[in-house]
Order: C-alpha cells, then sequence, then structure tokens
C-alpha cells in the first residue's frame, strides 16, 4: 500500500526521505497511507509549501540529475543574458553534469567562487563539486562531504532562485521549478521501486 513506506528507485522510503529531508510535523502528516510520492509532491504543492516540497524532491532524486535541475533552475534565474561570471559558473557546471569527471567539478567549484555562492549559478557549481567523492584538494587523502550536503545545496540554490530576479514572482517560480522537478523524477523513474522490493 502507498505511504510512508513506499519504496522509491534508491531503496528508501517516502517516510526516510521526509527525515533526511528534515521536513516538518505538517508537512511529513501530509503523507498517508494512501499517498504516493506524485501525490504527496503535489499536496505540497497544493498548500503552497514549496520550500517543502523542493527539499523533498533533491533528497529524493539521484545525485547528478538533482544536479542538473538546480543548474537548470539557476539558468532561468539568470535570465537569456547572463553576467560573465554566472554564465562561466552555468557552463562549468554542465561540464560536469554531461562529464562528471573530477577535473569538471573542481573546475565547476572555481567558477562558483567567482560568481559568488549567493547567486544561483555559484549555488548550482557549488551543488557539483559537494556531488564528488572529497571536498579536499585533490593531491590529499579523500575528504568525503557531510552528508546530504549535495542536497541541501541543490534546495538552497533553487530556493535562491526562485526569487533572484524577481522576489513577487517567487511562487510562480517555485511551480515553474517543482513541475520540472517532477520531471526529472518521471525519467529518472524515481518512484519505481528497485526489482524485488514492493511497497
Amino acid at each position: 500500500m502507498p505511504g510512508p513506506t513506499t519504496v522509491l528507485n534508491s531503496g528508501k522510503t517516502l517516510g526516510e526521505i521526509c527525515q533526511v529531508a528534515n521536513l516538518p510535523d505538517e508537512a511529513r502528516a501530509m503523507l498517508g497511507n494512501d499517498t504516493d510520492g506524485p501525490g504527496f509532491v503535489g499536496q505540497l504543492i497544493a498548500q503552497a509549501r514549496h520550500r517543502d516540497a523542493v527539499r523533498f524532491l533533491a533528497h529524493a532524486l539521484p545525485t547528478r540529475p538533482a544536479v542538473w535541475w538546480a543548474w537548470y533552475c539557476a539558468r532561468q534565474a539568470h535570465g537569456a543574458a547572463p553576467d560573465p561570471k554566472a554564465q562561466a559558473a552555468l557552463d562549468a557546471t554542465q561540464r560536469w553534469i554531461a562529464q562528471p569527471a573530477d577535473e569538471n567539478r573542481r573546475a565547476a567549484m572555481e567558477s562558483a567562487e567567482i560568481a559568488e555562492f549567493g547567486t544561483p549559478a555559484g549555488c548550482a557549481g557549488l551543488a557539483a563539486f559537494f556531488a564528488g567523492d572529497s571536498i579536499g584538494p585533490a593531491d590529499r587523502d579523500p575528504v568525503p562531504p557531510p552528508p546530504n550536503m549535495t542536497a541541501k545545496i541543490i534546495s538552497s540554490c533553487i530556493a535562491l532562485a526562485a526569487v533572484f530576479d524577481e522576489p513577487k514572482s517567487a511562487t510562480e517560480n517555485f511551480k515553474e521549478f517543482l513541475k520540472q522537478g517532477l520531471e526529472v523524477a518521471e525519467k529518472t523513474r524515481l518512484w519505481t521501486a528497485p526489482e524485488g522490493r514492493g511497497r
């Protein structure tokens, strides 16, 4: 039966995603026994809990598609003609998404620093960097990133992108970004349990 124990493609349940995403009790209460993943996100959107919906999806999606989602939202936020620093960060992040080599990941971080982490483009590049195995220097012993840090950065990136250009349009931006996030979920078969693990 769908509900908190419904298993996602990652092997985690909806309830576990709510927990790691640190959703408030009011949001978790919407996850009833007859609610599936898309339905849960839809309820959050209907109740204008857009940030909770973003946090849920950011923690539920596979890492690279989730970074793509952040990059997409950042690109939308910066408009048709981003300033050169933002454009460089967007381009560097896109290169990592297309080819997630360590050198591309670190290049995304360098461009993100220049664009500044307080911009959607910089935040997206930071998410790409934390998606790797080590946040330490390349020539040193690996330093694993904190658990779920990439998802947290992605959540912040999308929330920032929603208010970056015109805060008055935040609600519509959130809805558009969440629509895109749900499309990513479908393409990655997020809602399909691994073989042998049903609901």
